[in-house]
């Protein structure tokens, strides 16, 4: 989800007007700076650097996807108590950890 000043929305978060103003004018005129910088890159360096934005921002977008469900089941009572030591666990096991 882009950055909306107006709304005072970032992502999932609801900001301050000024706060969201802030952050969107800052998080600009860093894209603008980097974009300035890409386009002085030769062109098969530019295109890799495109798809690799592209490719991040898409990968964010599922992300916040998830998280969203997540929160909405969690709201919905869909929550069951974790075992942390046991989730630490399995996740070593996958990664020949442990």
């Amino acid at each position: 989800m882009m950055p909306n000043a107006r709304s005072g929305h970032i992502g999932g978060a609801v900001l301050e007007p000024a706060v969201a103003t802030w952050y969107v004018e800052r998080m600009v005129k860093s894209l603008e700076r980097a974009i300035a910088e890409v386009a002085n890159l030769p062109e098969v360096d530019q295109e890799q650097i495109g798809r690799r934005l592209l490719s991040h921002v898409e990968k964010l977008r599922r992300l916040r996807a998830e998280i969203d469900k997540g929160i909405r089941s969690l709201d919905a009572g869909e929550g069951e108590p974790l075992d942390a030591d046991e989730f630490l666990r399995q996740v070593n096991e996958r990664h020949g950890r442990g």
